[in-house]
């Protein structure tokens, strides 16, 4: 059961930065097809933002719960 939770937190994260990834992404490629976003670059730090949490959480995981 605890490899089990472990390994559904880490796909959690990653899919979570995975998510984000993309979003970025999207803003590098094509910053005028986001109407609802007039500052791009504060847009794009947020998903950085989240990313960063996320890949915390993850070292997190590896540091004190790791087999």
């Amino acid at each position: 059961m605890r490899q089990t939770l472990i390994k559904a937190l880490r796909q959690h994260a990653i899919g979570h930065i995975e998510k984000h990834k993309a979003n970025v992404e999207v803003y590098l490629r094509n910053p005028a097809g986001i109407g609802e976003h007039n500052d791009i670059i504060e847009a794009m730090e947020e998903e950085l933002n989240q990313m960063a949490h996320y890949e915390d959480q993850l070292e997190v995981l590896d540091k004190y719960f790791a087999d």
